[in-house]
């Protein structure tokens, strides 16, 4: 349910500019960075996914950087260079990258990759994953993921239809994100997560994503008509606006 948060690296900014937006079109969340200490202050922020790092970054290395990151860090990485002999692309894995692609390249190819990575890493994650099923606290509500429960903070059971468990899964991933409704319809669609309303996959309409976020606003906030929770952020779409703890069932 989570969307991908991809960090882009390169010093040009026209480049910079180009992927960032292009990845945002393509269902991802993504955000540039031009320096190592922009990789490192973003990494302290919130969550990153994969970062996409140029190699030749003005008077720093990403293969260098690369290999800084490894030391302390598990995101993914895919290196992204003119410099394409065998030898270079080797000190590139040598450094810990998970992929490495040649400029220039086909942007549906770069796509392919950066799918693939991320799919390798969320399989890998999932193995501890299926051990444990986390328990999520939001606003005084508590989503029990082991036994698919939503419960109240007067600790009352509220039932969601699965759309809606899917929707609030959604948010639980992202907390204090800002949400286009399109990003929303991409997570909710690559989870298949119907419910028999007819507002399955490529079906959802903006228009289907509001009436959704509505009911899911009638059941767990106290005013739906002035939500606390799940906020509206004009001019973008939805935020969840409430901090997210996650901790294992007892």
């Amino acid at each position: 349910m989570t969307i991908p948060r991809l960090l882009v690296v390169d010093d040009d900014a026209e480049t910079r500019a180009m992927l960032t937006q292009f990845l945002q079109q393509n269902g991802f969340i993504a955000l540039p960075a031009e320096t190592e200490a922009e990789i490192q202050a973003h990494l302290q922020a919130g969550r990153i996914d994969l970062i996409l790092l140029d190699v030749m970054l003005g008077a720093e290395n990403g293969v260098e950087i690369c290999a800084r990151l490894r030391a302390d860090q598990d995101v993914p990485i895919i290196l992204v260079s003119a410099l394409s002999q065998d030898h270079q692309r080797m000190a590139g894995y040598a450094g810990g990258a998970d992929d490495y692609i040649a400029k220039p390249f086909n942007p549906q190819l770069l796509l392919a990759r950066l799918r693939a990575v991320l799919l390798r890493a969320s399989r890998s994650a999932s193995l501890v994953y299926r051990r444990k099923i986390s328990l999520f606290r939001f606003g005084g509500w508590i989503y029990d993921g082991k036994r698919d429960e939503v419960l109240s903070p007067q600790g009352f059971q509220v039932a969601l239809s699965q759309r809606e468990t899917g929707l609030l899964k959604v948010f639980l991933a992202n907390p204090h994100i800002p949400l286009t409704r399109e990003e929303i319809h991409l997570a909710l669609d690559d989870a298949r997560a119907g419910d028999g309303t007819g507002e399955g996959g490529a079906e959802i309409s903006g228009r289907a994503i509001d009436m959704l976020v509505g009911r899911l606003r009638s059941k767990i906030e106290t005013d739906p008509k002035e939500p606390q929770m799940l906020r509206t952020a004009r001019g973008t779409g939805y935020i969840l606006a409430v901090d997210v703890t996650v901790e294992e069932p007892q």
